[in-house]
């Protein structure tokens, strides 16, 4: 008989800057205890990343405007999933050095060892992330 696969783990948080400590915590919890010391750290980073450019620049800033994360372990791979309301395709920039903003996908490509952008059925964007892991230790 096959292994069944866990169930991935989803959450949805109103578009606003105080959801993004909320996720990251809901999501580093959710790892198994024997993970966290593993990914806790650049999963929790991953997470404030990804869910404050969806925050800034995919919902749509309508009251009740939600951003959903999806977590689940794949192939020796933890991948978060972070979708929102808006059709844009994020892209690495290449800001300045006197630039306040622009670097938050540069981190992801740093410390993800996959990530792509890919459009929902419906509507919307989402960016998945994956972080590879050893089980073991």
């Amino acid at each position: 008989m096959s292994e069944i696969p866990l169930v991935p783990a989803h959450w949805r948080f109103p578009a606003h800057p105080a959801s993004v400590r909320r996720a990251r915590h809901v999501v580093t919890e959710s790892l198994p205890d024997a993970l966290r010391p593993q990914l806790g750290y650049e999963l929790g980073l991953l997470t404030s990343e990804l869910l404050t450019n969806a925050i800034r620049h995919g919902a749509c800033g309508e009251d009740g405007d939600l951003v959903e994360l999806v977590l689940w372990p794949a192939d020796g791979h933890y991948w978060l999933a972070v979708s929102d309301s808006g059709t844009g395709k994020p892209e690495l920039a290449h800001p300045g050095v006197d630039s306040e903003s622009g670097r938050g996908l540069i981190l992801v490509e740093g410390l993800a060892t996959a990530w792509t952008v890919r459009p929902r059925p419906t509507r919307g964007t989402s960016v998945i992330a994956g972080l590879s892991f050893h089980q073991g230790g």
